[in-house]
């Protein structure tokens, strides 16, 4: 019997499923549209009739900026969050979050390292790049290096997630990290995989523009927390509504996320390899945007790199299981090289510990 070729099968398969995670978003927003409209009001996230009562505009939230100064290209800044103490963690998030991307990981690791938390250009509170500046990655890789100055920090740990795990691996290789720490990275995708991701955060962005109401009704309950983000998270109804809300909101403000999609179609993301500095690439086992394949492809350019599964997780393990990347990253930023000869390296995949701290 004839079969579909492999390829062209998964593009079929990654259009339908995209297709239905669209059309079941839509249809739970429209059905909860219709009940906040007979009942006169809406649900909060526990359920609760809200009626009509005026909402209260949320606390300015407390961060810092920071300007990287470039040779002849001008200055980006971008804004971060610092607290802990320790050796130097630099956090960075995937396209279309924001710093708030690791509020449910920082405060446990807090206690042993320094975190810092940026928001990269055109995401959260960062502006976009300045015209006339490219949109590449040497170019993020030299801001970085100029805001890090500005920071402080000397060749910090970093811990990148998708696009910032990307960013996280080339920063290495330009000599600028003591360890990295990789969540699912983008970039190690063939052309349908690539085309599969892009649609389906590109649906998760159309769901994220929903009115604020239907976003935070559909937060409230197990059934429209799958809906809006079943395909992002491996325990979709575990994510407390207002995470939920945040990441949501945060994807919707992203300025930048049409021209990051643009630029991430170049070819040769990452070519060539780490050496000397501890390389750790985590992949949750239910990752539904970037296949857990892709991390061979990581670990055969790289191969020191150590191969970590997160089960259950999606493709953002810091919702799903906070105090299993915590866990990671205390482990692979152990200072000393004692600590981290124990740790085990090439290609071999081991399970992620847990966090230590209650």
């Amino acid at each position: 019997m004839w079969k579909l070729p492999s390829t062209l099968a998964r593009g079929v398969e990654a259009v339908t499923t995209v297709s239905d995670v669209l059309q079941t978003g839509m249809r739970t927003a429209a059905e909860l549209c219709i009940g906040a409209s007979r009942l006169g009001g809406r649900a909060g996230p526990g359920g609760a009739r809200t009626g009509h009562r005026k909402r209260h505009p949320a606390p300015a939230e407390e961060v810092s900026f920071a300007e990287g100064h470039l040779d002849g290209l001008g200055a980006i800044t971008l804004a971060y969050r610092r607290q802990g103490t320790g050796e130097p963690v630099v956090l960075l998030h995937g396209i279309g979050q924001d710093l708030h991307a690791w509020d449910q990981v920082v405060p446990l690791i807090a206690a042993e390292r320094e975190a810092i938390a940026l928001d990269l250009p055109g995401f959260g509170r960062s502006p976009d790049l300045p015209d006339g500046l490219p949109r590449d990655l040497p170019t993020m890789v030299a801001g970085l290096d100029a805001v890090f100055t500005t920071l402080g920090v000397h060749r910090p740990h970093l811990i990148g997630h998708s696009l910032g795990g990307l960013i996280a691996l080339r920063l290495a290789q330009a000599g600028l990290a003591r360890s990295v720490t990789a969540l699912a990275p983008a970039g190690f995708w063939n052309e349908v995989e690539r085309r599969y991701a892009y649609a389906v955060l590109t649906t998760a962005r159309q769901l994220a523009r929903l009115p604020d109401p239907v976003v935070e009704r559909m937060a409230g309950s197990v059934v429209g927390r799958a809906a809006l983000t079943g395909v992002l998270y491996g325990h979709a109804d575990s994510c407390p509504p207002d995470t939920l809300v945040t990441c949501l909101h945060a994807l919707r403000q992203a300025v930048a996320f049409e021209a990051t999609l643009r630029a991430g179609r170049a070819p040769d993301l990452f070519t060539g390899t780490i050496s000397d500095i501890p390389v750790t690439i985590a992949w949750g086992t239910c990752d539904r945007i970037l296949p857990g394949r892709q991390a061979a492809r990581v670990t055969a350019m790289i191969p020191q790199a150590r191969l970590v599964q997160l089960p259950g997780c999606g493709h953002v393990p810091m919702n799903d299981a906070p105090d299993q990347v915590a866990g990671l990253i205390l482990q692979t930023t152990a200072a000393g090289p004692a600590a981290r000869a124990k740790q085990p390296r090439g290609r071999r995949c081991v399970s992620a510990p847990a966090s230590t701290r209650a």
